[in-house]
């Protein structure tokens, strides 16, 4: 058995023996002569002593413009950094690696306890990190590199200080966790020195969000909220700075939790409200610009960076305002009387409508009780239409609208007609005004008047049947009671909707556009003529005649 096993025991060792030579010929810097360019596959052939000769990408040899830095014949040191079949892998990029490398050590090995680097992490083993800037190489070892388990990190870009220079190794340890304890230890002094009262700095804007600003303080990033930027106010912070700009700020709070810092440019200024409440009072006009116009308001700039606000109700004593850019626009000065000034919500409400003369007053100067004028239909309701005389508006009421029965406003009406109509009240208190139109129009009862006489008999059909009597509907519609009392001889519980019905004209009310009628009084009428026959025929006797009637 140990006879079988020696030569594969001895092939073995002599294995292990040629690699451990080639492995300790890895990384070795050697001068070298490039011997073949081979631009088809990229690469050249330096001879580096041995009869050996190395392969070398020619992207290594290639200068800024992309053009071959060597040819054939000339010297280049080379590292050797493996083998390929039996040939040397050799980079020239490696030497001038290994070089900045050196370079850097010898600069900064008596001073680099405060050097930061910043480059690309390009390779991870067993150890930890290498970390590759300016084509010098640094380690970073795993316990120092503040990285999750797992973490693909390779590829990354990061910052970490220096905390070793081995100048007999020629190796340079890098840390990230201790920039990180040095930066956190930095941020909190300065955090805790800006949280003293009265401390205000300068900090440059780095970034503009639609809810604020971030400042950077010396190092730390804070947050100015849109609501700390002025006493108007949230505001667009687009709109009044830029990134770059340097701003004056006081810190207002910091969430060590979150780590948070809140800062603020409006607690540097003097509080505008202050002045305000010593100043102003409700009621008192004042001269302001109109500074932005939403749909529900106008937002008007009292020149000390305070904001007030217009109501869409306050522009005018119109009350159909559908939107305040027609009536104000940006930049547009105004006299408003203020009416409201509450500094701990910092509010403050104006009016414009309270400095203009009311409609309503001007209407009574100008029109009378009995007027017939021209108006215009601004709205219809159930009950009647809106009509806009003068600068008001007065209710025509159904009603009062039409002299056909049950006929609204708004099935002959429309928004915009213009109408004719007679004031019929004006009530001052409530500032309401009544109108009517069926006045300037021929009443139905007028004109039967001309034509019907009390007494009269008139046929018609029952529209109605009420507790208190029937309704008939006479010619060109025109209605007529008829109360139960005057009823008789019909009985109210035989009659039907839509029969037709006789009776005499009892009353014709041409003020009040009332007709009454009667069955009794017919029944009367035909009695009494019944009556007068009897008494103008004397050719017969008492007897004929009632013998006459029961035939």
């Amino acid at each position: 058995m140990a006879i079988d096993n020696e030569p594969l025991e001895e092939e073995n060792f002599a294995e292990m023996f040629e690699a451990s030579l080639k492995e300790q010929e890895s990384n070795r810097i050697t001068e070298g002569e490039i011997v073949e360019i081979q631009a088809e596959d990229n690469r050249a052939l330096v001879g580096v002593g041995d009869k050996l000769e190395g392969i070398l990408s020619l992207d290594e040899l290639r200068d800024e413009n992309g053009e071959l830095a060597f040819k054939v014949g000339d010297k280049i040191t080379v590292m050797v950094t493996g083998h390929y079949n039996e040939r040397p892998k050799i980079s020239y990029k490696k030497v001038l690696e290994q070089k900045k490398t050196l370079d850097f050590i010898q600069a900064n090995k008596e001073n680099f306890e405060d050097l930061i680097i910043e480059g690309t992490i390009t390779k991870k083993n067993r150890g930890g990190y290498i970390v590759e800037a300016d084509d010098v190489s640094f380690f970073m070892p795993r316990s120092l590199a503040a990285f999750k388990d797992n973490e693909d990190v390779v590829g990354r870009k990061i910052k970490a200080q220096v905390v070793k220079i081995d100048d007999d190794e020629n190796t340079i340890v890098v840390s990230r966790r201790k920039l990180f304890n040095e930066e956190r230890k930095r941020k909190k002094e300065i955090i805790d020195a800006l949280m003293q009262e009265d401390v205000i700095v300068e900090g440059t804007i780095k970034k503009i969000t639609s809810y604020g600003m971030f400042v950077d303080v010396g190092g730390v990033d804070g947050l100015v909220h849109y609501n700390e930027i002025s006493y108007k106010g949230p505001v667009n912070p687009s709109k009044l700075y830029k990134e770059g700009d340097v701003v004056t700020v006081k810190a207002i709070s910091y969430d060590k939790d979150k780590r948070h810092l809140s800062l603020s440019i409006k607690a540097v200024q003097p509080d505008p409200w202050a002045e305000v409440e010593d100043e102003l009072d409700e009621g008192d006009t004042i001269t302001v610009t109109v500074s932005n116009v939403e749909a529900y308001g106008v937002f008007v700039d009292l020149g000390n960076d305070i904001e007030g606000f217009l109501h869409i109700s306050e522009i005018t004593w119109d009350k159909n305002v559908k939107n305040p850019a027609d009536y104000l626009s940006v930049g547009q000065e105004i006299d408003v009387e203020v009416i409201e000034i509450n500094p701990k919500t910092h509010k403050l409400r104006v009016s414009l409508k309270r400095l203009l003369p009311k409609p309503f007053d001007e209407f009574v100067k100008n029109f009378h009780e009995g007027d017939i004028v021209d108006g215009t239909v601004t709205s219809l309701t159930d009950f009647g239409a809106f009509v806009r005389i003068g600068g008001v508006e007065g209710l025509l009421h159904n009603q009062d609208a039409s002299w056909e029965k049950n006929v609204k406003c708004k099935d002959f009406l429309k928004v915009g007609d213009e109408v004719k109509v007679k004031i019929a009240k004006i009530n001052k208190e409530e500032q309401k005004i009544s109108l009517n139109s069926k006045a300037l129009q021929e009443s139905p009862i007028d004109k039967f008047a001309t034509t019907h006489k009390v007494n009269q008999v008139v046929h018609g059909k029952i529209r109605d049947i009420k507790d208190f009597g029937i309704f008939v509907q006479l010619e060109d519609g025109i209605d007529a009671l008829i109360r139960d009392e005057d009823l008789a001889p019909l009985v109210k519980e035989e009659l039907q909707i839509g029969s037709d019905i006789e009776a005499a004209i009892a009353t014709i009310d041409t003020r009040r556009d009332r007709i009454r009628l009667s069955v009794k009084k017919l029944d009367y009428i035909k009695n009494q003529e019944l009556m007068n026959e009897i008494n103008d025929n004397e050719s017969h006797s008492l007897g004929d005649l009632i013998k006459d009637q029961l035939q």
